[in-house]
């Protein structure tokens, strides 16, 4: 924990895919502030439950979901709001980046990556929308990825669902900032999730990328839960259709 924000302790929070990886570090770092954490992905969460119950005295609310069903992931957040009051901080954070190549994908996997990585946003926000109204305001933060930024080869569905997530973000920053709103784009570099370790990234993937790095050191999961606190938290009221990338400096923008 390196900071405090007061504003959050008590907040209602919904975090898509919040029991694993970066998900899992930002259902953490909330629960650390006191906000109340309500989180969902497809498989059992139980042991992550309990691992936060131990740690911070507090049980995160969980509930096993598709974010491809969209009427279960509405559902959901409806049940979240019950549980814990209207939810005023949404984190839309999960995703799949599984590899494909162009030239192998079809017209059902183009829709099921999108259905995985850029549909859920838009309705996960629809869903938290009167109830962020009701109570004056809010904040969402749409986790993307600076892949579409490299020109990243390998993943062109994944790739464009993120660049999308942007997009989508400016749109409703102003679509929803006179009901004080906040809408804005966290874009992680290489994070070194265990699935990412296990699965997907060599050692000789990790070396080259860092070398390109202006930070030249592994960014983790929790590298990302400062930045999130920051963009959900009144500190960065004035702050909204914005993309904060955190990424060692590898990618450089403005």
């Amino acid at each position: 924990m390196t900071a405090t924000f007061p504003d959050l302790r008590g907040k209602s929070v919904f975090i898509t895919g919040g029991g694993s990886g970066i998900g899992a570090a930002l259902t953490d770092g909330f629960l650390a502030q006191g906000a109340k954490v309500a989180f969902v992905q497809r498989s059992d969460a139980s042991a992550f439950q309990d691992e936060m119950e131990r740690k911070h005295g507090q049980r995160p609310w969980f509930q096993p979901c598709d974010v491809t069903d969209i009427a279960a992931l509405q559902g959901a957040i409806a049940e979240a709001a019950r549980a814990n009051g209207p939810i005023t901080v949404l984190l839309n954070n999960a995703a799949n980046d599984r590899r494909h190549a162009t030239m192998d994908v079809t017209p059902e996997e183009w829709d099921n990556l999108i259905a995985i990585n850029l549909r859920p946003f838009l309705f996960a926000l629809q869903a938290v929308v009167p109830g962020m109204r009701a109570a004056g305001g809010g904040a969402v933060v749409n986790l993307s990825s600076i892949s579409y930024m490299m020109g990243h080869a390998g993943m062109p569905v994944y790739t464009t669902s993120k660049s999308g997530i942007n997009a989508m973000t400016r749109a409703h920053a102003h679509e929803f900032g006179r009901d004080g709103i906040r809408v804005n784009t966290l874009t992680p570099g290489m994070v070194l999730t265990e699935r990412q370790l296990r699965e997907v990234v060599s050692e000789d993937d990790i070396s080259t990328h860092i070398a390109r790095q202006a930070l030249p050191v592994r960014i983790g999961p929790e590298d990302m839960v400062g930045p999130a606190l920051f963009l959900a938290s009144d500190a960065s009221r004035m702050v909204t259709g914005q993309a904060l990338v955190v990424d060692g400096g590898f990618v450089t923008t403005g």
